[in-house]
């Protein structure tokens, strides 16, 4: 079967994501402020205005990088949710510079609100986030995409990095 815009597509399923992605972070979110009450560690810096600054900046080009991602989703009328099917594969604008820019911008965003709330525990739990969203979202969605479009998806991840 062929879409409108000519890509074949093989697969009209879903990616079938173990959890939809921003529920991920907002879970590791909340464990993070709940173990720095529970099982306070020693922050790595102090707070300051500089440190505040760095959290803010990271957290301002997370929240850029996904909106740019999700407008990119929009304007090409594919959904932005996992659950649902994607129409078209989408390798402009900013997905023509990172596969993954919404990821790639809640992962900012979550590290921005780790370091300006000088959480050690969010930041520790980025590691084990990245290895579900990696294995457990991504990886997922790759498959998929594959799947559903074939050598338009192998040319595409072959010119285009996955995180930067």
């Amino acid at each position: 079967m062929r879409e409108p815009s000519g890509q074949h597509v093989n697969d009209t399923g879903t990616a079938g994501v173990i959890a939809r992605p921003p529920l991920l972070f907002l879970g590791a979110l909340l464990l993070g402020l709940a173990a720095d009450r529970l099982l306070p560690l020693m922050a790595p810096v102090a707070a300051s205005d500089l440190v505040r600054l760095v959290g803010g900046c990271l957290i301002l080009t997370g929240f850029a990088l996904a909106i740019a991602g999700i407008r990119n989703f929009s304007r090409a009328a594919t959904p932005v949710p996992t659950y649902e099917p994607t129409r078209v594969l989408v390798t402009s604008g900013i997905h023509g510079w990172t596969r993954n820019p919404i990821y790639l911008g809640m992962f900012l965003l979550y590290g921005g609100i780790g370091v300006a709330a000088l959480s050690p525990w969010i930041l520790v739990l980025t590691v084990p986030l990245a290895i579900v969203i990696r294995y457990g979202v991504v990886a997922r969605e790759e498959a998929y995409l594959e799947r559903r479009f074939g050598n338009a998806y192998l040319d595409y991840r072959r010119r285009v990095r996955r995180w930067l």
